[in-house]
């Protein structure tokens, strides 16, 4: 998975008034919290130094969603209970007043940032993640992103670290109707307003946490983003602004849990995998922490925890950790695009947090600043004026985004509705007719690398290729029912991108092709497996696909017979065991050697340097020997190997004939794979003497 990130409650920020309190300061219960301010400046810290100087996850997330719920629950109960019910129109324009603008102003120069330094075939999709962070549901685009396994390698996105702030915005929505029906509950039956709400609170703590369990088990990636399994924590932050005025301990027991939980909280990064682990039970290590750290609270001893948090420095970052953590996280991603480094050097990395500490200062000053002192006149403190502000700073931004994915889908028209000629465009042929390699134009590469990662078969464009989360089997058919011959093309999706060229040969010939395929799942007896649990959507796919060979019996089944990681190549374990089975089902096997991994992505590494820079030999990840010629093969299996027509003389390069070979790490683009229609007709049929 991608670099995940953690984020800072805004709304919990002392600069957010409730929807009935206009004071600038933190309260649970009534009383000043500055320890919270403090520990917000900390956690900041952390997420920051963790991202910029190893590449990790702090876990700092869980406890800004904690403080999250244990701020807006303090505010909205102490509303109720002063006015008889939610203010919700006022609530929510007074947040949107107060998030918006800097939102706005960090999307506003993310997109800037896009069109000078991050490849243009990222532009679209960084597009679409601009309005979702605008509308708060970044989340969930990310979740998509995480199980999408063509979209899984992408480099990580400036804009990643809207997710938190996502699942807290929708937080916003949902909090104060819980409050109100909790109101209502409490009148018809006569409970205190405070113990309807536990009750309420406490079943969506237990009802969450168990799915965030499950889901973190069974689906991880998509865990990591998901709402459902971050809200147990925000609950928990309630739970906690709900009880706390009854907790009654010792100063020097609160000493203790002071500092023990800001020793859990930096240490829970350090010690844990947080960007694998969690959001599920693991997840109890830093929010127990933060939660620690709120109950010990003032202590008014000089060894408290607490005269650290209140430290006057530490208490002015905390005035704009907001700001903070929407700039430290474009910036530095943006810092490592430029160098081409996967983390920053101790001086690239001190650069980084400085800008950020003065972009935060900068946008805490004049645009948090500005705002306040706009809406300070009796006159422009309603609701209407905190909206009115809000639509003005978002308007620009969806202006720009809207117009910019407008114009490039113009442009994607304009360049898909060119004549691609085969003179202009060989592709793999100039390897087989080394005189056409002399002869080539000077034209733009096709497809051009903005339009890359869309250049897919009509395979994957018509469904029949199955995503990471689902277990359907999509059946493919072309050709003629009654054919002389069938074959079937049964894998994953670096099988599948051969499709374009083995439909090619199937209609020339007119053979009946049948294919269905998965992503991330290697067809072969062995328990798949993904992120070291059981890959059950695969498993299921495979039962549903074996059955298919076994009642279709076609003549020949096309599948990968190894599989090509970072420097190594492997005869994937019970891919033999699949042959012989299918060997038993009299089913020949034609066994197509994987293509090399490259160390760059194709298409981002042709629009940031030249053509020829781009390029790797083939033996970095492939064996001199192809590892399946090796083994005691079943009769029934025949192997093929392409390398060559995809990296002619053991160099990869990014261009082949005018034609971009592959977009991504390892797969090749559909263009490029039709060129590879006579090696392909060429390998078929010797393997199958049709």
């Amino acid at each position: 998975m991608s670099e995940t990130t953690t984020g800072i409650p805004a709304p919990g920020d002392p600069r957010i008034p409730s929807a009935t309190d206009t004071r600038r300061t933190v309260r649970t219960g009534g009383g000043f919290r500055p320890e919270i301010e403090g520990l917000r400046a900390i956690a900041v810290v952390l997420v920051a130094v963790y991202h910029i100087w190893f590449g990790r996850v702090s876990g700092g997330v869980d406890v800004f969603l904690l403080l999250t719920g244990f701020l807006i629950t303090g505010s909205l109960v102490r509303a109720v209970e002063r006015d008889g019910r939610v203010r919700f129109v006022a609530f929510w324009a007074r947040l949107a007043k107060r998030l918006v603008p800097p939102v706005a102003v960090v999307l506003l120069a993310v997109m800037a940032a896009m069109y000078v330094w991050l490849p243009g075939s990222r532009w679209e999709g960084l597009l679409e993640e601009v309005r979702a962070a605008a509308f708060y549901h970044e989340n969930w685009t990310l979740a998509g992103n995480a199980v999408d396994y063509l979209a899984r390698e992408a480099a990580a996105s400036p804009l990643q670290h809207f997710w938190s702030l996502s699942i807290q915005g929708q937080f916003y929505l949902l909090w104060p109707v819980l409050v109100t029906v909790a109101a209502f509950m409490a009148t018809r039956v006569g409970l205190p307003l405070r113990r309807s709400l536990l009750v309420l609170v406490t079943a969506l703590f237990a009802l969450s946490l168990s799915y965030s369990v499950y889901i973190t088990a069974h689906d991880q990636a998509w865990a990591y983003f998901d709402t459902g399994a971050r809200l147990w924590e925000l609950s928990l932050g309630a739970i906690l602004a709900l009880v706390i005025t009854e907790l009654r301990l010792p100063t020097r027991v609160r000493v203790f849990l002071g500092w023990f939980g800001l020793a859990g909280l930096v240490s829970c990064g350090l010690l844990l995998q947080v960007s694998t682990l969690f959001p599920g039970y693991v997840a109890l290590w830093p929010t127990g922490a933060a939660l620690l750290v709120i109950v010990a609270g003032g202590t008014g001893s000089r060894f408290g925890a607490d005269r650290l948090l209140t430290w006057k420095p530490l208490m002015s970052v905390g005035r704009f950790s907001y700001g903070l953590y929407l700039w430290h996280w474009p910036i530095l991603v943006c810092h490592l695009e430029v160098t081409g480094r996967q983390t920053a050097t101790l001086m690239g990395g001190i650069a980084i947090l400085g800008a950020s500490f003065v972009l935060a200062w900068i946008t805490h000053r004049v645009v948090e600043g500005g705002v306040d002192r706009l809406t300070r006149a009796e006159h422009r403190r309603g609701p209407g004026w905190s909206v009115m502000i809000a639509v003005l700073f978002l308007v620009p931004v969806l202006t720009v985004a809207q117009s910019w994915s407008q114009r490039l889908a113009e442009e994607r028209v304009e360049r898909v509705q060119e004549v691609v000629e085969p003179e202009t465009y060989p592709g793999a042929r100039v390897v087989a007719e080394p005189d056409l390699s002399t002869m080539l134009p000077d034209v733009p590469v096709r497809p051009a690398p903005a339009d890359a990662q869309g250049d897919l078969s009509s395979h994957h464009q018509e469904g029949c290729h199955v995503n990471l989360v689902d277990e359907e089997l999509v059946v493919c058919e072309r050709g003629p029912a009654d054919a002389e011959h069938t074959l079937a093309l049964v894998g994953a999706s670096r099988t599948a991108h051969w499709y374009p060229a083995v439909e090619k040969v199937a209609a020339e010939h007119g053979w009946r092709l049948v294919s269905f395929t998965k992503s991330g799942c290697p067809f072969g007896l062995a328990t798949a497996t993904k992120d070291g649990e059981v890959f059950q959507e695969c498993e299921t796919w495979k039962a549903k696909a074996l059955a298919e060979l076994e009642e279709l019996k076609p003549d020949a089944a096309l599948l990968s017979s190894t599989r090509a990681f970072t420097a190594r190549e492997v005869v994937q374990e019970g891919y033999t065991e699949m042959w012989w089975h299918l060997n038993d089902l009299d089913i020949d096997v034609i066994g197509l050697r994987d293509l090399p991994r490259l160390p760059y992505r194709g298409a981002e590494c042709l629009e940031s340097t030249d053509a020829v820079e781009c390029t790797s030999p083939a033996a970095v990840s492939l064996d001199e020997v192809d590892p399946a010629s090796l083994l005691e093969l079943p009769p029934n299996v025949t192997l093929v190997d392409l390398t060559e027509h995809v990296c002619p003389d053991g160099a990869c390069d990014a261009v082949v004939g005018n034609v971009l070979v592959y977009w991504d790490h390892s797969h090749i683009t559909a263009t490029y794979a039709a060129t590879l229609t006579p090696a392909v007709e060429s390998a078929l049929l010797e393997a199958t003497g049709w």
